[in-house]
């Protein structure tokens, strides 16, 4: 284990814990502090040293579990004004899923780094994280429902739930393109047309095969 780890859990532990006691995002009581007042707080709670602070608080920073933002204001000095700039660190939404071990609010995204708006087609980016092209969007939906009426079968094993399934999350990363896979396509919808005979998957079927046909025409 990277001994850093154990630093950077505290760490992070502690803007955690301030953003859950917290009234007002700066202030005494903010979930946000300044950066004398982390170090000084961070050596009495656990005796970090400045330079154990500052070298892995920039790592957590870094990787988006912390950040930072800067409150500017005008000083009164003698002769005039100044402007003045302070800097407040605070745990991110990715820092809090980290400690609580995530969210149903937390954004996925599956096809990260790549500009998807970029590609020319008219892409739609669904709330799960995939992406579908619109001519394909009422098929993807039906997917979506063919894979749940899979999953509650009582009529497949667990084994079988999960080989199914599977498929049809790979029919639907086909409709991310503009000109699907209709091989892939058609081997996989073979497949999953042995369930048409089950309960509760055979509507399912029934509704999802024309839109299916359409698109291996």
């Amino acid at each position: 284990m990277n001994p850093n780890d154990e630093i950077r859990r505290m760490i992070l532990q502690y803007f955690y814990d301030r953003n859950v006691k917290a009234t007002s995002r700066t202030g005494k009581r903010g979930s946000a502090i300044k950066i004398s007042d982390v170090k000084r707080e961070l050596k009495e709670q656990h005796g970090l040293s400045q330079q154990e602070v500052m070298s892995n608080l920039t790592y957590l920073i870094d990787n988006g579990w912390v950040k930072t933002f800067d409150i500017e204001k005008t000083v009164t000095v003698k002769g005039g004004t100044v402007p003045s700039t302070t800097t407040f660190y605070e745990i991110t939404a990715k820092g809090i899923d980290r400690i609580e071990g995530g969210s149903q609010f937390e954004p996925k995204e599956r096809y990260a780094g790549i500009n998807i708006s970029a590609t020319g087609s008219n892409v739609i980016t669904l709330g799960d994280g995939n992406v579908v092209n619109a001519q394909y969007s009422e098929l993807h939906t039906l997917l979506n429902d063919l894979k749940g009426a899979i999953a509650t079968s009582h009529n497949l094993s667990e084994a079988e739930k999960l080989e199914f399934a599977v498929d049809v999350e790979s029919i639907k990363n086909q409709l991310a393109k503009a000109r699907p896979n209709k091989p892939i396509i058609s081997q996989l919808w073979n497949g999953l047309q042995k369930l048409a005979p089950l309960a509760g998957i055979a509507e399912m079927i029934v509704r999802v095969a024309p839109l299916i046909q359409d698109l291996l025409r």
